[in-house]
């Protein structure tokens, strides 16, 4: 680890919204001759006590897991559909990703669908998901994704260390349940089939309306002609059982040492039961999100404890931060 000067220290103090608290805490370090590495970043304001505690953890962890949700890729530009503002022209986005709504209104989804397909295949990996993919080369860590947009897979992050339980937007397979045929997409093709997209102005966006579409013109199966739909899961389904086998299997192989909740408030199945099974496997557990993890829960897995972190903020800015001491420096990246 690193050693500060004191040019290094003084430059962070000067730069830092709370320069007293920090310095005072850094002080405090010194007496109590704890390494400390490299500062957290003067514009986050990180507790240096949490930074560095946080940080020895993970420099000594063996087995690592994570929940990767929504607010990992916000700051690519990938609307969370989530709370104020969850609305896709005046529709309840989370309404639109279930079989009822498909159902109902296949040309509706589909729109929908093409919509956030195209913002996906238009977006770049943040430094969060690039610095989780070089952790994966350096520690036994698996990432649990729940996002769909595979900026994780563009940032290179192994195969190997990520499931997606929710699927891709690039992946399509039958509507009838009795038909086995699906399709991938290469995630860094920026055309998007089999709905494919020539140009901006004929992607849908909360300011125009939706075109009305003929049903045998949307994409149809080439084995039983029915039509397809996005290979992702729904509110309602069921997580796919490879991929709930292949988490049950890397968390049998051992104790756990740390678990990074990343963009989620993780109060909702699954969720819940990855957190307690890392609780149960002997993990401290890391929350990087936009909001304060929940006080009040009825489960106690969940429930922070003082041995826990909660780093509040863009977790595209505070992971690579923290995981500066095992990872490298991760670039700012270029639009």
């Amino acid at each position: 680890m690193t050693s500060l000067s004191n040019e290094d220290v003084q430059k962070h103090f000067k730069t830092s919204k709370n320069t007293k608290a920090l310095q005072k805490q850094y002080e405090k370090q010194r007496r109590r001759k704890l390494p400390t590495g490299t500062l957290p970043s003067a514009a986050l304001d990180i507790p240096l006590d949490q930074y560095t505690s946080f940080v020895a953890c993970l420099r000594s962890s063996q087995r690592v897991l994570a929940l990767l949700g929504a607010g990992l890729s916000a700051s690519s530009g990938i609307p969370t559909f989530r709370g104020a503002g969850g609305l896709w022209r005046d529709h309840d986005a989370t309404k639109l990703a279930t079989p009822e709504a498909f159902e109902k209104d296949p040309n509706l989804v589909w729109q929908f669908h093409r919509h956030r397909r195209h913002a996906a295949s238009s977006a770049k990996p943040n430094r969060g998901h690039l610095a989780l993919a070089k952790l994966a080369e350096r520690k036994d860590f698996l990432a649990i994704n729940q996002n769909i947009d595979g900026l994780s897979q563009r940032a290179h992050h192994p195969s190997s260390a990520l499931v997606p339980i929710h699927g891709s937007l690039f992946d399509d397979k039958c509507s009838n349940r009795g038909c086995t045929f699906s399709s991938a997409d290469d995630v860094t093709d920026s055309t998007v089939t089999p709905h494919k997209l020539p140009n901006d102005h004929a992607v849908p966006s909360a300011s125009n309306a939706v075109a009305s579409t003929a049903t045998e013109t949307l994409p149809q199966c080439s084995q039983c002609t029915s039509l397809l739909r996005p290979a992702v899961v729904w509110f309602g389904e069921q997580i796919p059982s490879a991929a709930r086998d292949r988490i049950h299997q890397w968390l049998d192989i051992g104790p756990l040492d740390l678990m990074l909740v990343v963009g989620t408030s993780a109060t909702v199945w699954p969720a819940v039961f990855y957190i307690h099974s890392a609780r149960v496997a002997g993990a401290r557990v890391a929350v990087f999100n936009t909001e304060e993890p929940e006080s009040e829960v009825d489960d106690e897995s969940l429930r922070l404890t003082d041995k826990d972190w909660s780093f509040k903020g863009d977790a595209a800015a505070t992971l690579p931060d923290l995981l500066k001491e095992v990872v490298g420096r991760i670039p700012e990246t270029k639009d």
